[in-house]
């Protein structure tokens, strides 16, 4: 019935569109009128309104309300909404027809005239001329709060945007955290990136890839999964400092945490450990959320996010202890603690195979993650969890990473780099043997990585966080 409806006010649009080409104006010109925006003229009303200054705005119609020889409208342009008023016997009557019988709410206008505050004090544009600049040949939804097809509102991401203030806000509060977090980086001295998309073998995380076909090499190549490995090749070949905003590529299933593409901020920095990251991650964090939100206390649903440092630091260990009563230290097979697990009446979603690591992580994510809101550093992750990070000195079971957790979802993934060639290629052939036992998110085997590393790649710590979370 919806679309039904939407097709006959289309067939409508479109007969005024001919209508609008048989008087000779062009209803989608390359040239506009526009000397300011709408918020520029909300900031400056007094001053211009005192002046009589003429100006141009121009955006889409979001109401017109027609009252005998008045039409009151709202005209939307990315910074504001403004008011403006054609009144019948102040412009000509050819556009005073125009306007009333051809221009449709979400037309694109330009608007040229002087301001003033109606009775109601409300700040008004009163136009002089307008002038068609895209004619829309459907309507816009009424209600889009209202739409429950969320699927709908994600195809349709334009109009979610254009609908609701809340989702364009979002991607300005997006922009904003990407160019503070580029500035305090660029600040620290590190260089900024490109690295290869399309990669011979997918590493650099636990992920399933996406494969793809090139033609002319004859060869299946992957979308990446993260740019970990090419980063460290250039702190191999020199550079100790190097940032990347990386699209990045998982095969997995889709949530509120998981995309199939997303942005990924990856950076490494040589001579640098785990510990030192963490605090450089705490004081990078912090800065840029105060200067984007004015505040580090951020909203989130219906309470909020207290950023403020320090962040605590938590064991798997005590965090598991705490919230399921295991002491994951008691086992060392994954049968065991397996079975631990079961004799406390916990049933774990996942399917599939386990190593003790895999169980551990996933006790972890369905019984501790869900309760942990303000940011708290995770570490002391087990060693088969993680094939590119460095072992404890005194716990060589463990590794040295951390993770960055808010509101019940990992944030920051980093670590000392694993840089013992070795080392590195033993964890690789265990990575291929769980892959071969039916874990497709392990780590596939990079042999010209480990051959880089055999030239030698100094002390360094690695940083990894997804974007769109943060956001």
């Amino acid at each position: 019935m919806e679309e039904q409806e939407t097709n006959e006010l289309r067939e409508v649009r479109l007969q005024k569109l001919h209508k609008i080409r048989d008087s000779k104006i062009d209803p989608y010109p390359a040239k506009s009128q526009k000397s300011v925006t709408n918020s520029q003229v909300l900031d400056k009303f007094g001053e211009w309104s005192e002046k009589n200054k003429a100006i141009s705005v121009a955006g889409r119609l979001m109401s017109k309300r027609e009252h005998g020889g008045l039409i009151f409208a709202e005209i939307r342009d990315f910074s504001a909404d403004l008011q403006i008023l054609i009144k019948q016997d102040h412009i000509s009557g050819k556009d005073w027809e125009f306007f009333s019988e051809l221009v449709d709410i979400g037309d694109f206008i330009s608007a040229k005239g002087t301001l003033f505050l109606t009775k109601r004090e409300e700040k008004t544009l009163l136009v002089d001329k307008v002038t068609l600049l895209s004619k829309s040949l459907r309507p816009l939804p009424e209600k889009w709060h209202g739409l429950q097809d969320t699927e709908a509102r994600f195809r349709q991401r334009y109009l979610d945007m254009l609908m609701n203030k809340e989702v364009k806000d979002r991607f300005v509060v997006r922009h904003e955290l990407t160019q503070a977090i580029r500035n305090f980086l660029l600040k620290a001295k590190y260089i900024e990136v490109d690295t290869p998309a399309l990669q011979p073998l997918p590493g650099g995380a636990l992920a399933t890839p996406f494969v793809t076909y090139y033609e002319a090499m004859d060869t299946n190549v992957y979308l990446r999964i993260a740019p970990e490995l090419y980063l460290k090749r250039l702190i191999v070949g020199g550079y100790e400092k190097v940032f990347e905003f990386a699209r990045v590529f998982r095969n997995e299933g889709m949530s509120s945490q998981h995309l199939q593409d997303f942005t990924m901020l990856e950076f490494y920095e040589a001579y640098c450990d785990y510990e030192k990251l963490m605090k450089f991650t705490e004081k990078m964090l912090t800065t840029v959320i105060k200067q984007v939100f004015g505040d580090l206390k951020t909203k989130w649903g219906d309470g909020e996010i207290n950023w403020s440092a320090p962040w605590p630091k938590k064991s798997f260990r005590e965090l598991i202890l705490e919230h399921t009563d295991i002491d994951i230290n008691k086992y060392a097979q994954a049968d065991d603690l397996q079975k631990a697990i079961t004799d406390k009446g916990i049933n774990l979603t996942f399917k599939g195979f386990a190593g003790c690591g895999k169980l551990i992580d996933e006790l972890y994510k369905e019984k501790v993650r869900p309760h942990l809101k303000d940011p708290i550093f995770l570490v002391d992750h087990p060693l088969d969890l993680s094939p590119l990070a460095k072992k404890k000195v005194k716990d060589p079971k463990t590794v040295q990473r951390f993770q960055l957790v808010v509101a019940g979802m990992e944030i920051v993934n980093a670590f000392s780099e694993l840089n013992d060639p070795i080392d590195q290629a033993e964890r690789f052939e265990d990575q291929a043997k769980q892959k071969e036992a039916g874990d497709r998110d392990a780590h596939t085997a990079d042999d010209d990585f480990v051959k880089a590393l055999e030239y030698g790649m100094p002390p360094t710590a690695g940083f990894g966080m997804g974007m769109d979370r943060l956001v």
